[in-house]
């Protein structure tokens, strides 16, 4: 389980103390499928990259499977989401020079898997999101699309309970985008990965069991269908 007690997220501009993120409460079980909606600048992000430990709290807690992670060092905290939380961006975030497998694999180098099981978990993933025929193509030869369904192989490389996800879709078109969403809805429902999405896109909140909206930093709604 996924929880944050009195999470706060304040930031400096300039003499202005903003709050992205304002008091909340909230609690995810493992299996879920939620969205987090809201406009511009009511935190989604914000609190995604607290929960996956990007973002340091101002104050309160993010409590993972009882760990309270939100206290945990750098290098603890490094070693944790390598081993437990992946990360979908916006950007995608993939290494210009590196093909698409070679991608997917840097995650497992650095958990320590050897050079088969590397081999043999990025062809899995490739063809688990379709893309077993690009395995060697570099990110600028591929769309967005096929960048994104790698950026997803790439987060469940580590074997994570949970992703999650920052506007995954955002660049995408339609076709791209339900190929995507179906892969995810398959993974979260047959390996019972948690997924967090933060997003604007309607056609994520509609295949999303949970839509929790944020509005200035605070959770205003949290409607579970």
């Amino acid at each position: 389980m996924i929880e944050t007690q009195k999470l706060k997220k304040t930031y400096k501009q300039g003499s202005l103390k903003v709050k992205a993120v304002d008091n909340v409460n909230l609690k995810i079980s493992d299996g879920e499928f939620t969205a987090v909606v809201g406009p511009s600048g009511s935190g989604k992000t914000t609190l995604l990259n607290c929960i996956g430990g990007l973002d340091i709290p101002t104050s309160g807690k993010v409590i993972i499977d009882d760990e309270v992670i939100s206290s945990y060092s750098s290098d603890k905290m490094i070693k944790f989401r390598l081993n437990n939380i992946g990360f979908v961006f916006q950007a995608y975030n993939l290494i210009p020079v590196l093909t698409a497998k070679e991608n997917i694999e840097m995650v497992m180098l650095m958990q320590g898997y050897n050079k088969q099981e590397m081999d043999e978990r990025s062809i899995d993933l490739l063809n688990e999101v379709g893309m077993e025929s690009m395995s060697k193509r570099r990110p600028a030869e591929l769309s967005g699309g096929q960048q994104q369904r790698v950026a997803v192989a790439r987060a469940l490389a580590s074997k994570p309970k949970f992703i999650l996800a920052d506007e995954p879709t955002a660049n995408l078109d339609s076709k791209s985008t339900a190929k995507l969403l179906d892969t995810m809805s398959r993974l979260n429902k047959q390996e019972n990965i948690t997924f967090i999405f933060s997003t604007h896109d309607q056609r994520v909140i509609d295949r999303a069991r949970r839509v929790v909206t944020l509005e200035d930093g605070k959770i205003i709604k949290d409607i579970k269908k």
